[in-house]
């Protein structure tokens, strides 16, 4: 019976830190948002007067149809824009170069391969300067599309080296094989069979690079320069300079860039899950 006690003890206690761990991380991940909320609907000075997580006074919507007055619309959809080409263009590179690299045997796959992953370990800040000249060479400073490159580029090495282990593991050879005995081309198979197998990778990449981009700060800061060109990021620091004491407004601000963001996740997170799991367990 001490046996059998000691054991249902040790699984409770398995039990009980991975629950409590979970707990914690979900107050320390939910806290800042519930703050950010509640002081968006606050007067100017009540969050100084009060405590932080006091329920305001009265739900002040002042704070958001202030902020829609002004120039947030327009960074709103520069932001969507610059994130949909980035996705589009960032998946279909992606897709077309883990394609030969998990189911080519050739020469050059595996230092191509190693190129890349150690691309990953480049710093973005060491490239603002040359990225910076190049947009003034070729035209494109101070203007959304200046941002669509980078944003590819530095997302391409962990996009490649995910999508080629998922392509490796989740996509069965026997389908192509299959394929090849039916006539079809290289080309033909990638768009028909391996692309639709692809979407759960897909998927995962543009919820994770999607992120990734929607917050990107460094180069929106130095590529664009007019307010009308200014992406989400740099919407939320032009308001911490403009209204530097009025934290309500600033939370506002916050708050309503950060919704879509959300609002993606809780529709795709099935999508994410699939993406991260499949080929997990091969056969």
């Amino acid at each position: 019976m001490n046996e059998i006690n000691k054991s249902k003890l040790k699984t409770r206690i398995a039990w009980t830190i991975p629950v409590i761990l979970a707990v914690f991380y979900l107050f320390v991940s939910v806290l800042p948002f519930v703050f950010m909320v509640l002081n968006s609907f606050k007067e100017r000075f009540e969050m100084l007067t009060k405590g932080i997580f006091e329920l305001p006074e009265s739900f002040n919507l002042s704070n958001y149809v202030e902020v829609f007055e002004g120039n947030f619309l327009r960074f709103f959809y520069n932001s969507v824009v610059v994130l949909a080409f980035s996705l589009i263009i960032l998946l279909f590179v992606t897709a077309c170069a883990a394609y030969p690299l998990s189911r080519f045997k050739f020469k050059l796959a595996v230092p191509i391969y190693s190129l890349i992953v150690a691309c990953m370990s480049i710093p973005i800040h060491i490239t603002l300067i040359p990225v910076f000249r190049m947009s003034q060479a070729s035209g494109l400073y101070d203007s959304i599309w200046a941002l669509i490159g980078p944003y590819v580029a530095f997302a391409v090495p962990i996009s490649v080296f995910i999508m080629t282990a998922f392509m490796k593991a989740g996509i069965p050879h026997e389908i192509e094989e299959s394929a090849e005995i039916d006539g079809c081309s290289k080309i033909r198979m990638f768009f028909t069979i391996i692309l639709p197998l692809s979407t759960p990778g897909l998927s995962t990449l543009a919820i994770y690079n999607g992120v990734n981009i929607w917050n990107e700060f460094s180069f929106a800061y130095t590529l664009t320069q007019s307010p009308s060109n200014r992406t989400l990021p740099l919407a939320i620091w032009e308001y911490q300079g403009q209204y530097t004491m009025n934290t309500p407004m600033i939370m506002a601000v916050l708050t309503l860039s950060l919704l879509p963001m959300i609002i993606l996740f809780i529709f795709f997170q099935d999508k994410l899950v699939r993406g991260m799991t499949a080929g997990a367990v091969k056969g």
